[in-house]
């Protein structure tokens, strides 16, 4: 991946892609982004490690998020091509190790937060079906996504808005029930205030809250994929990342409050489904079974959107890896008649199940919460990628800009890397154990990088049935990740 002139960046002509995503539109596919199933997992453990200001956690959350988004911002403007981190890293380090660490890592993640977000699905499933064995259903929800995934996914732009107002209907759901609350004179808003962490400092509780509340802001960085898509990026893309961030922010900061104030804090926290505690408060004047059953199938929706996104795109970094001659080219093939890349996909999918099985056995064996322990390790390689995207683009001032170039305000850009960085020695000092799932993963993609390089015949691989090499997985699938 090679930069390339600034006259050549804003020439559209110059992309094999066509410009059609406008500024609104790319507002809506942040947002959606964002807006994933993160706080429909995550929230009551993050109510768990402050108290019922763990709403600050989310706000903080946010602005190192938001910070982080200025630098992928600045680096569309100058390079609006798609491939995002490992573009903007290759082109500021020229080391092809580094940039190989960081696909690794961004493969790595999506494993990791699928199988935190599948044994969410499973939390929320068991109260449509009660009593389900919760590793058979994540095991089948993920054998399912993949087979999905092979038939072929035909997503367009009103598929996509459908799927981001279900998951809103969730969070307006929660907003709703607290206004009514409120205007009851039922709320008592010191609860907001108080941080209840026991023998834990204060400021060490609040960002052990903002490391899982991260997970919730994660996804953003899939807007630099569609960055040869966008129609003047320049202009569009900085306004439209940073406002979709916000967007995001603020429903996420209200569904925490509404959440601290209509249920008790210790309630939330020992909830494995903590927002569904907010709607059998029984503050809506409709049957509270019935709507337990309808949140927890619209919970299901907003994770199995997310969780498919991302199984897709672990099987196109796969193959694109392949094409490469980074792993083993049968991740190459593609199917004939699905146009889908099988191998990758049931690679990715043993992958993930083995996650799962693992940390079904690590739960039975000493109480590991594997949601939250899934949730640390995706956060640990985000931040580590997010803080060398923010080196990247310091690193890069001056370089390859144009009259139209956005750059980020450059204190704020070293705030950003200072709280990115404090949040990765955070997570693992808390939780050093992420580390060996850490490594785990890691060793997944040096073991076949070793291979590729001890076995591997140097050749782009094409489809399985012995078809060329310009044969191409179907593009009407998606390329991109949610991890929210």
């Amino acid at each position: 991946m090679s930069s390339t002139t600034a006259d050549d960046q804003v020439d559209a002509s110059n992309s094999e892609l066509k410009r059609s995503i406008t500024g609104r539109l790319l507002f809506f596919y942040v947002l959606g982004d964002v807006l994933g199933s993160g706080i429909y997992v995550l929230i009551g453990a993050v109510a768990g490690e402050v108290g019922g200001a763990f709403w600050i956690a989310f706000a903080v959350g946010v602005t190192v998020a938001t910070i982080t988004g200025l630098a992928y911002a600045e680096l569309v403007t100058k390079y609006p091509r798609a491939a995002g981190a490992a573009l903007y890293v290759n082109t500021a380090f020229r080391k092809p190790a580094l940039t190989f660490l960081v696909t690794i890592c961004m493969l790595s993640a999506s494993f990791a937060a699928t199988a935190s977000l599948a044994n969410g699905f499973a939390r929320y499933f068991g109260t449509v079906v009660p009593a389900s064995p919760a590793l058979i259903v994540t095991l089948v929800f993920i054998v399912l996504l993949a087979f999905v995934n092979f038939i072929g996914i035909t997503e367009s732009v009103v598929a996509n808005l459908v799927m981001t107002i279900i998951e809103i209907a969730g969070l307006a759901i929660v907003l709703v029930i607290g206004v009514i609350h409120v205007s009851q004179g039922a709320a008592d808003f010191g609860v907001l205030v108080q941080v209840d962490t026991g023998d834990t400092f204060p400021i060490f509780a609040i960002v052990a809250g903002v490391a899982l509340a991260f997970f919730a802001m994660t996804g953003f960085e899939n807007a630099a994929n569609v960055a040869e898509e966008t129609v003047n990026p320049a202009k569009t893309f900085p306004r439209a990342l940073v406002g979709g961030m916000i967007a995001a922010g603020v429903i996420y900061v209200l569904v925490a409050m509404t959440a601290a104030l209509v249920v008790p804090v210790d309630t939330l926290a020992e909830s494995d489904a903590a927002l569904l505690e907010v709607v059998e408060a029984g503050i809506l004047p409709v049957s509270v079974a019935v709507m337990a059953v309808v949140f927890a199938i619209i919970a299901m929706v907003a994770i199995t959107n997310t969780t498919l996104v991302a199984v897709v795109t672990q099987s196109r970094i796969l193959y694109g890896m392949a094409r490469e001659d980074i792993v083993p080219s049968m991740f190459g093939r593609i199917h004939h008649t699905r146009r889908s890349p099988w191998v990758a996909l049931l690679f990715a999918a043993v992958v993930v199940a083995a996650l799962l099985i693992v940390g079904a056995m690590l739960n039975d064996a000493i109480g590991i919460d594997i949601v939250t322990t899934l949730a640390n390790v995706t956060v640990v390689f985000l931040l580590f990628i997010y803080g060398l995207v923010i080196v990247a683009a310091l690193k890069l001032r001056g370089k390859d800009e144009h009259g139209e170039s956005f750059r980020a305000n450059t204190p704020l850009l070293y705030v950003g890397l200072l709280g990115n960085a404090v949040l990765l020695v955070y997570v693992i000092v808390d939780d050093p154990s992420s580390l060996l799932w850490v490594a785990g993963l890691l060793a997944v993609g040096v073991v076949l990088y070793i291979v590729e390089k001890v076995f591997g015949h140097k050749k782009t691989p094409g489809v399985s049935t012995g078809s060329t090499a310009t044969d191409t997985i179907d593009t009407r699938s998606s390329n991109t990740t949610k991890e929210e």
